[in-house]
């Protein structure tokens, strides 16, 4: 993973990147930082190019790197498939070779179209004096732009500074790749588009182009060339035998009535499928590391592989399957974040208080995950399943040492650190739910906590590079409630369109995100749920095999996951109900509870 930075300007005075910004990209590669100045043929263009390598596989290969033709790659990006790499190998090289081969834009496009991965760049092709840039399908790494009118500059990069005077940074459309005829840049900035092969009305998105500054042009490729979908169409069939009164309402159930329900279901070829499918993503993701170790050599303790692990459904099974692909001598870091809870008021006793909590289903004590038991002001509801599912693990796995890193946030601490660092990789996103879910994936990122050693417990900081993350299950398989919302108004052809809906925008909403938060502490983000096999397995089913929302909360939601879960050897886990980081890990009950997580968050604001 990198940090990548690129400025173009129409001037040949000397130029370098804005300090604030140079550091947030400093701390993104901190084992390699170079800076590259290229001038095209009478001077009519500048391109500054800057990158920061974190090492991660292969070799070390300092970046920006220019082949002897001239041309130069920055790449953020790696590639599980598609191009062939072997471990000895790294694989912006083998990219760069690949790129200096290509005679033709439909080229370059079969290039990126073939690599599986998480991947955003900025290519400058001397011949012809072009700067291609974009990100992958999905948006999995950060990419912003600005245009400034004043001193006629563009710039991309990795992650930006946040400012009160300067607030014209946007991230980067993830609908294709883009290219600007630099020989033309003295007339202003044109982006020829080549879209994904799904987009739609490019030229007319009138929501993608509004983060395209108003004195720059973007237009769909001269060619109209587009690029193939590297995930198949999602299968937007229903069920004709489907009627309403099939549609039951089993809220009542209990915990042990759900798992019951769990195990009456028989999908065995599509579960072994999703595990296979599955279990290799994940397996790229682990086992992709440094071909030559790490001058600090990690001891006994210190694991090469993190999880953000809430002790939830997505995270028990990606805890799961990683353990399948680790040797079992090496360390899982198990990262669990907490923040501190209130002191609660003390209220007046309610006369028909005892009466109402006799009157509670034991579905619902099971969706809050608090015991009576539960003390201490750290013990949050993804701190409470987070260690029930560490019990799983150690059953499913007695031989490998699982750390569970309890990291506990104080709400000074949470203020000082999103002041000065998190405001900064959060922007250009603004809103209350981006500030509650760019904290806490920061902190919990960091990996600096405590974990315990029988009785004891000592404090410990994750090492580990590799940071994987759920994210996507719930996109893909009907897991938020405004999944359960959309089917109880829509019905079934209601869900399908909403979660069509919901994997077109998720490189807008919280990808780019979580990859600049997470690389913020010199550490990657891997996502296995948007790995493209995945995807297009899931994509292939009809709905009804991956959710059905007419059953309760903790089986209906992601069915087909939670039948895997079973499969795997998990326990209750399998039948815990959704839950948003925000709210399991108390971030959202610390500060204005008032908030709406569409409002704009004043707290991010800096001067």
């Amino acid at each position: 993973m990198c940090g990548i930075f690129c400025q173009l300007s129409s001037s040949s005075a000397p130029s370098e990147p804005n300090a604030a910004v140079y550091e947030q990209l400093k701390k993104r590669g901190p084992n390699c930082s170079q800076n590259l100045t290229v001038q095209g043929t009478g001077c009519c263009y500048q391109c500054l190019f800057s990158a920061h390598v974190l090492h991660m596989r292969g070799l070390l290969t300092p970046q920006p790197i220019q082949d002897s033709s001239g041309n130069v790659l920055l790449w953020n990006g790696e590639v599980f498939g598609g191009l062939p790499v072997t471990p000895k190998e790294n694989d912006t090289t083998i990219l760069s070779q690949r790129l200096a081969a290509c005679s033709s834009s439909s080229e370059i496009l079969d290039v990126f179209s073939s690599i599986q991965g998480p991947w955003a760049f900025i290519y400058y092709q001397k011949a012809g004096d072009y700067l291609w840039f974009g990100r992958d399908f999905f948006g999995r790494r950060s990419l912003l732009w600005k245009f400034d009118p004043a001193v006629k500059t563009f710039t991309l990069s990795s992650v930006a500074a946040h400012n009160l005077e300067d607030n014209s940074w946007k991230e980067v459309p993830s609908i294709g790749l883009y290219k600007i005829d630099l020989k033309t840049i003295s007339e202003g900035i044109t982006f020829e588009i080549y879209p994904w092969k799904t987009s739609e009305n490019v030229e007319n998105d009138e929501t993608t182009w509004e983060t395209v500054h108003r004195e720059c042009i973007a237009i769909t490729n001269y060619s109209r060339l587009v690029i193939p979908s590297p995930v198949r169409p999602l299968n937007m069939s229903l069920q004709d035998t489907l009627k309403e009164d099939e549609i039951k309402s089993k809220n009542h159930l209990d915990s042990k009535d759900l798992t019951e329900l769990l195990a009456s279901y028989d999908q065995t070829s599509e579960v072994n499928s999703l595990i296979d499918v599955l279990s290799e993503a994940v397996r790229r993701r682990v086992q992709s590391l440094p071909f030559i170790g790490d001058a600090e050599s990690l001891t006994k303790d210190e694991a090469n592989v993190a999880i953000l692990f809430s002790g939830g459904i997505d995270s028990m099974i990606l805890t799961a399957l990683a353990d399948r692909h680790i040797p079992v001598h090496e360390p899982i870091d198990l990262l669990n974040v907490a923040f501190k809870l209130q002191e609660p008021k003390v209220q007046k006793v309610a006369g028909n208080k005892s009466k109402k909590h006799k009157n509670k289903t034991a579905n619902t004590n099971m969706e809050n995950c608090e015991p009576k038991s539960a003390t201490g002001p750290f013990n949050v509801p993804d701190r409470i399943t987070g260690k029930a599912g560490l019990e799983e693990l150690k059953v499913l796995n007695p031989r490998r040492k699982w750390n569970f890193v309890e990291i506990n946030i104080t709400q000074e601490e949470l203020q000082e650190m999103r002041r000065e660092r998190i405001c900064h990789l959060v922007y250009p996103l603004e809103t209350v739910l981006d500030d509650s879910i760019g904290c806490a994936v920061w902190f919990a990122a960091r990996g600096r906590g405590v974990i315990g050693e029988g009785s004891e417990e000592r404090p410990f900081t994750s090492k580990a590079k590799i940071i994987v993350t759920g994210i996507g299950a719930d996109e893909q398989l009907a897991g938020y409630s405004r999944h359960r919302v959309r089917f109880k108004t829509s019905g079934p052809q209601g869900l399908l369109e909403e979660l069509s809906m919901e994997l077109n925008r998720i490189s807008t909403r919280n990808l780019g995100r979580d990859d600049r938060v997470i690389g913020d502490h010199g550490k990657e983000a891997r996502f296995p749920y948007l790995d493209e096999d995945v995807v297009s397995f899931l994509n292939s089913l009809p709905v009804w095999t991956k959710a059905d929302l007419s059953l309760p909360r903790g089986v209906g939601e992601k069915l087909l996951l939670r039948l895997a879960a079973k499969h795997l050897g998990l326990g209750q886990s399998s039948v815990l109900p959704k839950r948003a980081m925000q709210f399991g890990s108390r971030i959202a009950k610390m500060e204005d509870n008032r908030e709406k997580a569409s409002d704009k968050c004043t707290r991010l604001l800096t001067g």
